[in-house]
């Protein structure tokens, strides 16, 4: 018998508040996704939100799918927007298993990547950040503990940390945000939960149709063929690099570049050009300490 999920954890810092699931109106067909961060979050958003409208429109991911456990808006805010959404709901969390408030009736999605493409893709993000961003982030109403630090001037300098140290004591990579492998390894060690399904980044760029028929089996939504090819159309990274705009708008001015640097690249394979053959010993280390044995095999597979 598959033993249910547990929250053994609380998640709260410059970003995260785990306790947020617990003030929110919650629905029994809620769809979750519920990834480590830079693995196609929004991405999968995306197409959920196509499966459930039934049609092609872009929409703006942040006006129609809500990140629970980030610190901001303030919770009644939140709330409020939760409520006034009549169609069905998916919701973001970036927390590990360990920290999420699970339930059975949720659909969670869980996409992963490996974990040296989610830094080149972090690196992109938090290297981008202007004044507003980090002035979100340590907003004294809302950050929790330490404020967020400035992202390095160097790539290998973050990634030494970024590899090395956690953010939270149980955590001993991730910094300064939160873990990855570590996040992934609990949703994988509760892979054979009935409403919990794991995706891999790279089967959605080999073959997005038939991951969205996946996804579409999973949370419950017929979807025909030419749906299915139509939406991995109006998917693919051309396409969303394209509509960045309309999909993931930057209003305030977050990132150097707005919603076409958060909507980066897309592609593996860029670290080989980058880390160095004493980075990927401290990634062996790491992977071995966090990671089992299958859990790394399959994040590592092309």
């Amino acid at each position: 018998m598959t033993k249910l999920p547990t929250k053994t954890r609380t998640y709260q810092n410059h970003t995260l508040d785990s306790e947020r699931w617990f003030n929110i109106d919650r629905r029994a067909d809620d769809i979750i996704v519920a990834t480590p961060y830079k693995c196609g979050t929004t991405w999968t958003q995306a197409i959920v939100l196509h499966l459930i409208f039934q049609d092609l429109q872009q929409r703006n991911i942040d006006d129609h799918s809500f990140w629970v456990d980030k610190t901001m808006p303030p919770i009644t805010e939140l709330r409020a927007k939760l409520s006034a959404q009549n169609h069905r709901r998916v919701l973001k969390s970036h927390l590990p298993l360990n920290g999420f408030a699970w339930r059975p009736e949720d659909r969670i999605l869980v996409v992963a990547r490996d974990p040296r493409d989610v830094f080149m893709s972090m690196w992109n993000h938090y290297s981008k950040y202007t004044e507003v961003a980090y002035a979100g982030h340590n907003n004294p109403q809302t950050c929790i503990g330490a404020p967020l630090p400035r992202c390095p001037d160097d790539i290998r300098e973050f990634w030494a940390m970024w590899i090395n140290k956690g953010w939270f004591d149980w955590e001993s990579e991730g910094y300064p945000w939160w873990s990855n492998m570590h996040h992934v390894q609990t949703w994988w060690d509760g892979r054979d939960t009935e409403n919990i399904m794991l995706l891999h980044y790279n089967d959605m760029l080999a073959d997005l149709p038939g991951q969205i028929a996946r996804i579409a089996a999973h949370v419950g939504i017929d979807c025909t063929p030419t749906m299915r090819a139509d939406i991995a159309d109006k998917t693919n990274f051309k396409s969303m690099k394209r509509d960045a705009e309309q999909i993931s708008a930057d209003p305030y001015g977050v990132f150097e570049g707005g919603a076409k640097t958060f909507i980066n690249k897309g592609t593996n394979g860029r670290w080989k050009s980058v880390l160095t053959d004493d980075d990927l010993v401290a990634f062996d280390e790491t992977a071995a300490r966090v990671l089992s044995a299958d859990c790394r095999d399959w994040l590592e597979r092309n």
